[in-house]
């Protein structure tokens, strides 16, 4: 297995961008589209734990667009062959100095494109000396 074809770890990249784009714009249908259309979709966010799409569907309708700003550092993406890659991320909000969120996603490629297949989103107090 190759792992971070040039090709493919620029498939990702893009998608990852436009998710980020799409979050922070509270883009709903674009964050709705890059989610696997499954059952066993899940995303365990800051305060909730999403099973299927449909639930990561409505969480997303019903979320406020307000203080969605953010800026990522040491963003990681690792693609594994041709189909499947992990894109982590930390992230820091001017609302809540003194925290880091950190962001996982799985992403597989399917013959609709790159989907998110699993996600997991946390914030912690900053650990000592490593602010971005």
């Amino acid at each position: 297995m190759k792992i971070d074809l040039p090709e493919v770890l620029a498939e990702v990249t893009a998608q990852f961008q436009r998710y980020e784009a799409a979050l922070v714009s509270n883009d709903v249908a674009v964050l709705d589209e890059l989610f696997r259309n499954a059952p066993h979709t899940l995303r365990y966010g800051i305060a909730e734990n999403l099973y299927g799409y449909e639930a990561i569907m409505a969480f997303r309708a019903a979320r406020s667009p307000v203080g969605l700003m953010r800026r990522t550092d040491k963003t990681v993406i690792t693609t594994y062959g041709h189909d499947t890659a992990v894109a982590s991320t930390l992230f820091y909000r001017d609302n809540a100095p003194g925290r880091v969120g950190r962001q996982m996603q799985t992403w597989v490629r399917f013959p609709e494109g790159w989907k998110i297949v699993a996600a997991h989103v946390s914030i912690i107090d900053e650990p000592k000396g490593q602010t971005a």
